[in-house]
């Protein structure tokens, strides 16, 4: 009959033991000693013993055998896969990494977003700032909306012909439906300049911060929105905050009013007949394209009535006759073109990665920029009470972009 030997073995394979002399071995005294039925087979019994009585004690679990002295694992816990750790050990690294990844990304797009709006208001406060200087100089609105269009037509054509940006591929019907846009863009940015050539520009865009009026009457007419009374409510102090900055303006003057309320009017028609005749928006036609064909056909569309109404004055010649610097004239001209084209390309940029609202959020900000930076650098004379006006219609504006998305509740039966 074989007898039932308890033996203790160590969860951890035990690493081949230096040969040593039994004096150099010094065995810790344990109470639990361990013995086997058979001797290792490499292992001496003095050694055997030595080893079995200096392991720490956590390191051992019972067991019962037959056989000869076998290392087990420990009891104490699951037998853990290597292949399985390193696994897990890889998931979560792998999570972990793709978290920060998504943190970076993030933080990124901020900063991008940032840096657009601020590219946004610096493109807009140059461009009113040359262009105020050159029309003073130069009266010729026509001709500078024209130089400011063709300017912006060569940007296209090297943006198309570097493939920097797309080239459309655009039909007969497509450039049919975009007409009417392009003749509203047109006559916007024409009626802005002859605003601009009259009064001041802090005026001028105390009137154009009126466009929501004309954008909820012109879409109740032709689109059939009804506004929400959030909406009309907001119109109120926009409507009462131009009229007193109005009364109070040192420079108004009629033609500049009405150029202003005009360039409102057409640039809330392009919006609305971008709604309403537009062709359904295709993979080559987003905004930056839209707005890229309505540029060069805005130069060819004005070039013919600016050389018709105001002749050709832009020539050397011309600008030196009338007691010009032609140098200053030209380098402010290009200038304000640039950025003409540069903030709308990137007011198209925004639009693309922020909500509607959002942008229309950013575009209130924009205004307050310009009125407080052209109001700083052209040294105009504001009264308490043109401020107070300028600064009630802005506060409607805000208030409008925050309530428009507010719809009315559905009438129940």
């Amino acid at each position: 009959m074989q007898s039932a030997t308890f033996t203790l073995s160590p969860s951890l394979r035990l690493p081949k033991p230096r040969r040593q002399s039994s004096a150099t071995l010094n065995p810790r005294f344990d109470p639990i000693r361990a013995s086997a039925s058979s001797k290792p087979n490499n292992l001496t019994p003095h050694m055997n013993g030595t080893l079995s009585a200096s392991l720490p004690r956590r390191s051992w679990s019972l067991s019962s055998s037959s056989s000869n002295f076998k290392l087990r694992p420990w009891t104490s816990m699951p037998l853990v896969d290597s292949d399985a750790g390193t696994s897990r050990f890889e998931v979560r690294a792998t999570a972990e990494s793709a978290e920060e990844s998504s943190e970076s990304s993030s933080m990124f797009k901020t900063l991008e977003l940032g840096a657009l709006f601020g590219l946004w208001y610096l493109f807009n406060i140059y461009f009113n700032i040359y262009n105020k200087q050159v029309l003073k100089v130069f009266p010729n609105p026509v001709t500078v909306t024209g130089i400011q269009f063709a300017v912006g037509t060569v940007l296209v054509l090297l943006m198309w012909g570097l493939n920097l940006y797309k080239k459309p591929k655009v039909s007969g019907a497509q450039l049919a439906a975009i007409l009417p846009l392009a003749v509203v863009h047109t006559l916007g940015n024409l009626f802005t300049n002859m605003s601009l050539g009259k009064v001041a520009v802090s005026f001028t865009h105390t009137i154009k911060a009126s466009e929501p009026f004309f954008s909820v009457i012109l879409s109740a007419m032709f689109l059939g929105e009804i506004p929400t009374p959030w909406v009309v409510a907001s119109l109120i102090p926009i409507v009462g905050g131009v009229g007193l900055a109005s009364v109070t303006e040192a420079s108004f003057n009629w033609a500049g009013f009405w150029s202003a309320m005009a360039s409102n009017l057409t640039n809330q028609s392009r919006n609305v007949l971008s709604k309403k005749v537009m062709v359904k928006k295709e993979a080559n036609m987003d905004n930056i394209t839209l707005f890229s064909i309505i540029t060069v056909m805005s130069f060819f569309l004005l070039t013919p009535v600016a050389i018709f109404m105001e002749g050709v004055k832009f020539t050397p010649a011309a600008l030196q006759s009338a007691g010009l610097n032609v140098q200053e004239v030209y380098i402010r001209s290009l200038i304000a073109a640039l950025c003409f084209h540069a903030y709308q390309q990137v007011s198209y940029m925004i639009l693309q990665r922020v909500s509607p609202v959002t942008h229309s959020v950013g575009n209130c900000v924009k205004r307050v920029v310009v009125i407080v930076s052209s109001v700083l650098f052209f040294k105009t004379p504001v009264s308490p009470i043109n401020s107070l006006g300028t600064g009630v219609a802005l506060a409607g504006v805000f208030l409008y972009s925050r309530v428009k998305r507010i719809k009315a509740k559905p009438k129940t039966a």
